[in-house]
């Protein structure tokens, strides 16, 4: 098991101390072994045992912004709420804390095969006794499914790539969704980079913002080679 921060071993505490937050689980470049501090999102999935009302939402609200101006502060620790008795529903919304607020959101295929093929719990039962495995080509539906969604969103508004993270989350994105789709199986986002439809020099740069080092590539630039990747990788998982 990766060494685990010690804001996500206080948001456990507090979630236990709360007394209807069951499990809480690790997923994201935790849990395939990639994180990188104050690099990467801390992606956290945690179970409870019933819907998520407004008493709820406040406290966990009050919770995390808390935890976010102390032992989290900087980390980009996020959260997605699952009612237990929908976790297998692949299509509901489930309150998620993340960027500073709770919103509604799924939790993804892509998420869901992390969780079962690399997590592991911070609290209560492992994701494997929680969630149906993940073949194959559910990996491939759930890459096609982000790709022909919010990638094919945002492939129609390149302005949107000028944006230097939405760049390199792009590139990084593309990359994984089409390993995905080839193999039906999952890369990380530093392992991604190496598959990137990008210049040397771009992928350099790429390795050097994971490795925390403060790079700056041509915006414009860039933002060209980002958005045509988009395009076309789009293009291809909608065919």
């Amino acid at each position: 098991m990766p060494t685990v921060p010690a804001a996500v071993r206080e948001l456990g505490d507090r979630l236990a101390a709360l007394g209807w937050a069951t499990d809480l689980l690790v997923a994201g470049s935790l849990a395939t072994g990639d994180y990188r501090p104050r690099v990467s999102d801390l992606d956290l999935v945690a179970l409870v045992d019933g819907p998520v009302g407004p008493d709820r939402r406040a406290a966990l609200t009050a919770l995390h912004r808390e935890l976010d101006d102390g032992a989290g502060a900087g980390l980009k620790l996020g959260c997605v709420y699952v009612d237990a008795s929908a976790r297998t529903d692949g299509a509901m919304p489930h309150p998620t804390w993340t960027h500073g607020q709770l919103v509604e959101r799924i939790l993804s295929g892509v998420s869901r095969a992390e969780l079962v093929r690399h997590g592991f719990a911070v609290r209560g039962r492992p994701p494997q006794q929680l969630f149906p495995p993940m073949t194959g080509d559910d990996v491939r539906q759930a890459a096609r499914a982000e790709l022909t969604g919010y990638w094919a969103w945002a492939a129609r508004r390149p302005w949107l790539f000028l944006d230097p993270e939405l760049a390199d989350l792009g590139l990084t994105s593309m990359a994984r969704g089409r390993y995905a789709l080839a193999t039906g199986d999952l890369l990380t986002k530093s392992q991604a980079i190496d598959h990137a439809a990008a210049p040397p020099w771009l992928m350099g740069h790429l390795h050097a913002r994971r490795r925390g080092e403060q790079v700056t590539s041509p915006r414009l630039r860039t933002a060209l080679i980002a958005w045509r990747d988009a395009r076309r990788t789009v293009a291809r998982a909608v065919r």
